[in-house]
Parts: structure tokens; C-alpha cells; sequence
């Protein structure tokens, strides 16, 4: 499990582009046959992703947690964005087809991730938060997530979000977690830009098409820097931090928060004449 410690907005306004990707980005979580995790101490955010082919893979207990297993003190929720596979808890399978959600409470003990066809494999994208309180093992589809359609063509980004765990989903301790999908000729995402001092977020892009890239833009909104992003990776958002991003095609990007609340609303918009 790799470590990534914080960085500072006066730190971060001073990086070059290797020194950016080296804190930032998040590659190579999606690895065939592999578990990979990235904790994160922003709000001790752990982001992983497991591509089980044709053996199941257990989440193990990394000794930098100091814990009996991996879920003793935290939570955790996993979205696919692959073929078709199995999360399996405390003995409970859950089938989870692309797209869809399973939450997975404090106290959970034995964990594993499966594939229906190792020709082609789901691959699990996983965050994880501490967490104080016990609630319920839970799996959320599609439809479920009762799809809001937001933005316009016009200005290029018409988008479905889909959110799973947050305050009127499916509940946590902390983590609030979703995804948003865009549409044919569509590529910016989270616009306005805004930024929310109270909670640290992670991206994961998904569906980039071969030979494109989405430029994620982070910083304070004076001091804007960017990341070039490639399909399958992802990028950590610091609370300071403001997080939007343009992409050559359309994609699709999973969002996860820690912190302070869970308001998915809660956010301080930055006016785009703003930003520098």
C-alpha cells in the first residue's frame, strides 16, 4: 500500500509536472490478477482498485492500519467498472454488474473480489474512510441511484450523475461517494468549479477512449495546475483544492469525499471569470 502524505497550497503552487503527478495522480490501480491500494492523509482516504481474473483476491490487512483486519475502523464502498463480478462479505455475495455500488460497514471481516469470465474481468474501484459507527452492508444498481441529468450541450457538458452513498442513499459514517457519466460531445465535468474546505474528494476516470485524455484541473482557483489523466487512473483533490477537468471525448469519472459532512450540495462555487 503505497502512502501519500498532504501537501500544502503554497507547496503545491510551486511543483513542476512530475512533481504534480507524483502527488496527484493515481495510476496503475487497475492491475489483472492484483489489489492495489494508495493511502492518502487527506482525511485518511484509501483508494485501491482489484481486477480478479481467474482466482478470487482478499482484501488483506495492511500493517500500516494497526488493525485486527481491513475493515475493523473503517468503511468502505466499491464501484465496477468492468465485466461483471462478485464482492463477497462475511460469506454474503453480492453480484455486481458495471456500474453498480456495494457498501461494505465497519466491522466487516473477511472480504473478497471475484470475477464471472476472466476473459473479461470486473475491475473494483474501492475507497475507503475510518469510521466511528456500524451500518449496513448494502448494494445499490443503476436505477437505484436515481439518475439526475444535469448541464446542456450548448456548453459541452450534458451529464448523468448517479450517487450511491450519501445522506439520502445508502448510509455511512463519512464516505459519499457516485459517479457521473457524459454524454456524446460533452467533456467538461464539474462545472462551476468550486472548491469545499469541510471534505478531501478523489476522481477515478473511466470509459476514456483509446488515444484521448481528460485534463483535470486542480489548485486554489488564483492558482490553478492541471494533470493530464489517462483512462483507468485517477486523481487525489485536497480540500483546498478546487477539482474540475475537460477531457478530449466524453468519459465517465467516479467521485468520493471524506470529511467533515456528508452534503453532497455543500460546496463554495468559484465564478469561471475567476479562476486563474
Amino acid at each position: 500500500m503505497e502512502i501519500r502524505f498532504q501537501n500544502s497550497p503554497k507547496e503545491t503552487s510551486q511543483m513542476n509536472t512530475q512533481e504534480l503527478r507524483n502527488n496527484f495522480l493515481l495510476q496503475n490501480l487497475m492491475q489483472q490478477g492484483s489489489i492495489n491500494l494508495v493511502y492518502s492523509h487527506y482525511d485518511r482516504l484509501i483508494i485501491g482498485g482489484v481486477v480478479p481474473t481467474t482466482n478470487a483476491i482478499v482484501l488483506p490487512n495492511e500493517d500500516e492500519l494497526k488493525a485486527k483486519y481491513f475493515l475493523e475502523r473503517r468503511e468502505m464502498g466499491i464501484i465496477n467498472v468492468g465485466g461483471t463480478g462478485t464482492v463477497t462479505a462475511d460469506g454474503v455475495d453480492y453480484a455486481i454488474e458495471k456500474l453498480e455500488c456495494v457498501y461494505l460497514a465497519k466491522g466487516t471481516q473477511a472480504v473478497q473480489f471475484s470475477s464471472n469470465d476472466a476473459s473479461n474481468p470486473a475491475h473494483f474501484y474501492i475507497l475507503s474512510t475510518p469510521a466511528h459507527h456500524s451500518y449496513v452492508n448494502a448494494k445499490m444498481t443503476k436505477a437505484e441511484a436515481a439518475p439526475v441529468n444535469l448541464g446542456d450541450i450548448t456548453t459541452s457538458n450534458k451529464r448523468t450523475i448517479y450517487k450511491y452513498i450519501h445522506n439520502d442513499g445508502i448510509q455511512s459514517c463519512q464516505l459519499v461517494m457516485g459517479l457521473t457519466v457524459l454524454e456524446d460531445g460533452s467533456v467538461w465535468n464539474s462545472v462551476p468549479p468550486h472548491t469545499h474546505t469541510r471534505r478531501m474528494e478523489a476522481y477515478f476516470y473511466f470509459d476514456v477512449k483509446d488515444g484521448h485524455r481528460v485534463m483535470h484541473f486542480l489548485g486554489e482557483p488564483q492558482e490553478t495546475r492541471h494533470l493530464v489523466v489517462g483512462n483507468l487512473e485517477g486523481a487525489l483533490s485536497a480540500p483546498w483544492s478546487m477539482h474540475f477537468g475537460c477531457g478530449t471525448s466524453n468519459y465517465g469519472f467516479i467521485w468520493g469525499m471524506a470529511g467533515e459532512n456528508k452534503e453532497f450540495t455543500d460546496m463554495d462555487q468559484v465564478a469561471i471569470p475567476d479562476l486563474k
